[in-house]
């Protein structure tokens, strides 16, 4: 049951994710992600719904940084895995996105998170390193691991990432 003063509201704002897509065409993976840092691409509305931002990326590596709170809780009072689970995924495809050249795009095949130990709102301000393991030219896989300020592992993670030829970019090449 819910008494009023237990309740609480948590309001955010986005921008229309469309432009994100649109523009990121004519830059390499990069190139798309250091702007998005520098903020002259928006946020997707997924860090704004989960309290996450990307952070750093270099070739083959992207960090995002979060600090729990009590709006990612589960129902037994603790951080609930999917927030974990939307970092690594969040950070591990990233590490694949530094590594495409224009033009080229790439989807999460899969991926496996093991969770290590509870994560609370006291757990403060954490940082999700995802690296790249392989980059084919199909395929490449990644690795992640989230991490508070001490250097406590929390979970970590693997990926397999597709690549391929972007839509956009496969449509002007053949006007071309």
């Amino acid at each position: 049951m819910t008494d009023e003063k237990n309740t609480k509201t948590r309001t955010y704002e986005w921008e229309c994710p469309n432009a994100n897509a649109a523009s990121g065409h004519d830059l390499t993976g990069l190139e798309f992600l250091r702007a998005l840092i520098d903020g002259k691409i928006p946020a997707p509305p997924m860090a704004r719904t989960m309290d996450f931002r990307l952070d750093t990326v270099g070739e083959g590596l992207a960090v995002f940084r979060s600090t729990p709170a009590e709006f990612h809780y589960n129902p037994i009072g603790t951080v609930h895995g999917g927030y974990l689970g939307t970092l690594l995924d969040s950070a591990m495809g990233c590490a694949v996105h530094t590594t495409l050249k224009a033009g080229e795009g790439y989807t999460t095949l899969e991926f496996k998170v093991n969770l290590v130990r509870p994560m609370t709102a006291e757990t403060g301000p954490i940082r999700c390193e995802g690296r790249i393991l392989h980059r084919g030219s199909r395929m490449a896989t990644a690795e992640g691991r989230v991490i508070d300020e001490a250097g406590k592992v929390f979970a970590h993670g693997s990926t397999t990432c597709m690549i391929f030829e972007t839509w956009g970019h496969r449509e002007r090449s053949k006007k071309t």
